[in-house]
């Protein structure tokens, strides 16, 4: 899906534009696989540390080299069917950027109450662009009910456009204790002192995502105030960042059930979505369920309640069961 990310993103900016911001153990198989962006600049933290302090250090990186650089982020975990209206839609979203301490999101319009994503609320609409009024990350399910109700909530995409000097100030006034550590390690940047700077500062950093940091403080501003804009993306979007959204992404039919395996038997089934590599399924009565066999270990979970795996990961890193995530 890194090729995928990238490839589509090549008729707006040419691969020595790009940036990849991954972990060591990715590293060397990306490099394989994205063979036309430049080795340097495929960065590999040394600990995790969320959205906020990987795109940061690439905006701090940038700014450097290029100060009225315009920064997209872009997960790779997403699919997008329509890339022509992506990219027309991405460059609404890049002037938007280039015109001011703009920060603009590509919203997508909810489907369901997902409790997965965070909610764009939206409010004064021009030209086909809205003005955001606030952000609010993963709601339970009877407010994500509500907003679907309402009409006019997106949910956040994570992909977001701004200038690198707009998220740089944005870092600097949100997140003033990690802001001077990403300017430092950026400034080493192409010398001997970058790697050595980048494993002794980066564990510093915070550990929170762009939404958290950024976002939801800067929507708190108000609709006017914020300069925060929401395309509504008409491009065909997934995330397959959970379960549920996978066997979406592979279902035609919402009633039927996907399974990986050798092979099956499935009597009275419905919705389910069941990965056992290697092995003979059967399935008797049962719907809505997600079951995930990794060989080492077994997951059994609802489609709805699918997004709680983070909480597993959670626990897995704190009884250092890493092995397993």
């Amino acid at each position: 899906m890194i090729q995928e990310t990238v490839e589509r993103l090549l008729p707006v900016a040419p691969a020595k534009q790009c940036w990849i911001i991954t972990n060591a153990d990715l590293r060397d198989n990306i490099l394989r696989q994205v063979k036309q962006v430049p080795k340097q600049q495929v960065i590999a933290e040394p600990v995790g540390r969320n959205t906020a302090p990987a795109i940061g250090l690439a905006a701090f990186i940038l700014l450097h080299h290029d100060p009225d650089a315009i920064l997209g982020l872009f997960p790779s975990d997403q699919v997008i069917a329509d890339e022509k209206r992506f990219r027309k839609d991405l460059q609404t979203a890049v002037k938007i950027a280039a015109s001011g301490e703009n920060i603009v999101v590509m919203g997508i319009k909810p489907t369901r109450p997902e409790t997965g994503y965070g909610y764009i609320e939206t409010g004064e609409a021009s030209d086909g662009v809205n003005r955001v009024r606030r952000f609010t990350e993963k709601p339970e399910l009877d407010r994500a009910k509500q907003f679907l109700e309402a009409g006019n909530y997106y949910w956040n995409s994570g992909m977001f456009v701004w200038a690198a000097s707009t998220l740089a100030a944005a870092l600097r006034e949100y997140l003033p204790k990690t802001a001077p550590l990403l300017e430092e390690i950026a400034s080493t940047y192409g010398t001997r002192k970058f790697q050595g700077t980048f494993q002794r500062l980066y564990p510093k950093c915070e550990n929170i995502s762009v939404d958290y940091a950024i976002m939801e403080p800067r929507s708190a501003r108000g609709e006017a105030q914020s300069n925060i804009y929401s395309v509504p993306a008409q491009f065909g979007w997934n995330d397959l960042g959970s379960w549920a959204a996978l066997f979406e992404h592979h279902s035609r039919d919402q009633r039927k059930s996907v399974v990986r395996s050798d092979s099956e038997f499935q009597l009275d089934t419905e919705g389910n979505y069941i990965h056992a590599p290697g092995k003979f399924v059967a399935a008797v009565g049962v719907k809505g369920l997600v079951v995930v066999d990794t060989g080492d270990a077994l997951l059994i979970t609802t489609r709805d309640r699918s997004q709680d795996v983070g909480k597993i990961v959670k626990y897995l890193d704190e009884k250092k069961l890493t092995k397993l995530v």
